[in-house]
């Protein structure tokens, strides 16, 4: 739809999928393809290293350097993803936070290798309850995250997000897409089998050595690793990434509900989608 989109506004797409940034993680994250980006231009789309320390501040502000050149160009872009945040960060603007304690960092990395995510859970609870209840318990990326500024700066993480928008020199208008349960389920399914067919195990191999980073600890990765390291049978791990992506889709859906100037469509509706887009930016 994205790419529909920006080929009748005649413009370019944003990528504001956190994990199509790294250029090694091309199959498991459906990172668009050859034929796709010939349709399109992308940005921020395989354009790092998972070696690379890359975060959500440095990603504001590269998009936000790239855009008044894009805007030269047409006076419409399209941003695309399904990470809330990311999106967020465009859009609203994040909140200034402390900068990493590699030390701490590296504590809390080596807290979670040998206790598990469970010890990060219960350890926010206790620092800070209030980002508890908000936090999505299952990613220790941003477990990890909150327990560093909490033990740098002894206040609760939820303090430094004030969750005011900055001012931004252009509109947003957002659509969603929705899809009944049950087909949603289906096209989940088919994409993890289609994914394995285009050879997501051989791709995992190939980034086995860097199993310890965090950037991998993300759904189609971390069941094959699993899978790699004797853990599972092939055909456990790949129902375990179709439960944990259905599990995924569940969540950010929950966080998008959260956004009421989100628009939502049918994604066969594309008359319907043209029409809203041509209303909302004709102003």
């Amino acid at each position: 739809m994205a790419i529909r989109l920006a080929e009748w506004l005649g413009t370019e797409i944003v990528s504001a999928d956190s994990r199509q940034f790294y250029r090694e993680m091309k199959i498991g994250t459906a990172r668009p393809g050859k034929e796709q980006m010939a349709r399109v231009k992308h940005h921020f789309a395989g354009h790092v290293s998972v070696l690379e320390p890359y975060n959500i501040a440095r990603y504001e502000r590269e998009v936000l350097d790239l855009l008044p050149d894009l805007f030269q160009k047409n006076r419409i872009v399209v941003l695309t993803g399904g990470s809330g945040l990311y999106i967020d960060a465009v859009c609203r603007g994040i909140d200034v936070m402390p900068d990493q304690d590699p030390l701490i960092r590296e504590e809390l990395e080596d807290i979670y290798r040998k206790s598990g995510i469970g010890y990060l859970q219960l350890e926010l609870l206790k620092l800070d309850p209030e980002y508890y209840r908000e936090v999505d318990l299952n990613n220790a990326a941003r477990l990890i995250r909150a327990l560093e500024v909490c033990r740098i700066t002894g206040k609760p993480y939820s303090s430094f997000r004030k969750n005011k928008p900055k001012p931004r020199d252009f509109q947003c208008v957002k659509i969603g897409l929705d899809l009944p349960r049950q087909a949603l389920v289906e096209r989940i399914n088919r994409r993890v089998e289609d994914m394995m067919a285009l050879g997501l195990l051989e791709e995992v191999k190939s980034l086995l050595p860097f199993r310890h980073l965090q950037t991998l600890n993300t759904v189609g990765y971390k069941e094959l690793f699993d899978y790699l390291e004797g853990n599972c049978t092939l055909e456990e791990a790949i129902e375990n990434i179709k439960t944990n992506t259905r599990r995924y889709a569940k969540r950010q859906m929950t966080w998008f509900r959260k956004d009421h100037s989100i628009k939502w469509f049918h994604p066969g509706h594309w008359e319907e989608i043209r029409q809203f887009v041509a209303e909302r930016c004709r102003s």
